[in-house]
């Protein structure tokens, strides 16, 4: 059977389903308007660890192992789990799984590993190749700030352009059969690079490999942005969403009036002092697996086209002055 429509698309046989997921946060998402979608809310950001890597580390397992409970499964029952991270290596994903005893495979998309690992995960589902896996994602403000930018001890200005990384992790359980929302199809995104060189504008960076992944569903599936209740962004926050409804606008699609961003919504910018909103691994991974899988199970909307981006930057590259690649890889859901 082909499972090819389109160029970057796919569409598969026997939707897979999301059970259960599970999303836990750091204080200051905690404190924002998605508070009561979390399952939990931890205060301190060293979780009693060593480290602010450490502390990432047990953010992701702690979530795996909520989202596996939830499903009713023993890690015996999965095959695989698919999950990134933000740091060197993917650290914080294989420090946080090297006791679950599962198959790993390890993935970067940067902040669009949210939306690839469901959709790696679910190809692995509707293949045959497995019936029970797991997809996970991790961020952390203070591990990504020294990693990235500066340590936290430099107190320096961050512009107005600049987002906060999220401190969280989400984790979604994809098999293939039971009850929950389903993943319908998977766009595979290119690599987008306008030149773009400023760490600090993430949302410019990330915004064109949006406008192309999005498009290329549109052109694969034959739909308008209207057959959508939802088109969520992963972590574009307010600039680079502007930027995406006018790239989309000048291809003849516009989605102005159904598009969110993961980045707008976990934050309150205005009060929790964000600027141009949230970002991370972690921004998308626990607001789709709090807050949007909420309003699928409720079914407060039916159909969502998820596109999580990522900057696909090193420190190296930054430093040798280098400009971000973008990516944005996105599955549809139905609820």
């Amino acid at each position: 059977m082909n499972k090819r429509t389109g160029k970057q698309t796919v569409t598969f046989g026997t939707p897979p389903v999301i059970t259960a997921t599970a999303a836990i946060v750091g204080s200051k998402e905690g404190q924002g308007p998605l508070r009561a979608y979390f399952d939990q809310i931890v205060e301190d950001t060293m979780w009693e660890m060593d480290s602010w890597e450490q502390a990432e580390s047990k953010f992701q397992r702690v979530t795996f192992a909520n989202a596996l409970a939830k499903s009713g499964h023993k890690a015996d029952d999965l095959q695989y789990i698919l999950g990134g991270d933000l740091l060197n290596q993917c650290a914080g994903t294989s420090y946080g799984q090297r006791e679950a005893g599962i198959p790993f495979l390890g993935l970067y998309g940067a902040c669009s590993t949210m939306a690839l690992s469901l959709a790696v995960a679910s190809m692995l589902v509707d293949g045959g190749y497995a019936t029970c896996t797991a997809a996970v994602t991790s961020s952390h403000f203070c591990s990504a700030e020294r990693q990235f930018r500066f340590p936290l001890e430099y107190g320096g200005q961050r512009p107005p352009t600049a987002q906060w990384t999220v401190t969280g992790a989400g984790c979604a359980i994809v098999e293939q059969a039971g009850n929950g929302p389903r993943v319908e199809t998977y766009t595979a995104g290119k690599i987008k690079d306008m030149g773009i060189k400023d760490a600090n504008n993430m949302g410019a960076a990330m915004a064109p490999a949006a406008a192309d992944t999005l498009a290329a569903h549109f052109q694969d599936t034959g739909r308008q942005p209207a057959d959508y209740d939802l088109i969520l962004t992963g972590d574009l926050g307010s600039v680079g969403s502007d930027i995406l409804i006018d790239m989309l606008k000048e291809q003849g699609y516009d989605i102005s009036q159904n598009h969110n961003d993961c980045g707008l919504l976990i934050f309150d910018s205005q009060k929790q002092d964000t600027h141009a909103g949230g970002s991370g691994c972690g921004c998308s991974a626990a607001t789709f697996c709090g807050y949007i899988y909420d309003q699928l199970k409720r079914q407060n909307i039916k159909k969502v086209l998820f596109a999580a981006t990522g900057a696909l930057m090193s420190t190296t590259t930054v430093q040798q002055g280098e400009s971000i690649p973008g990516i944005a890889h996105a599955v549809s859901i139905l609820a």
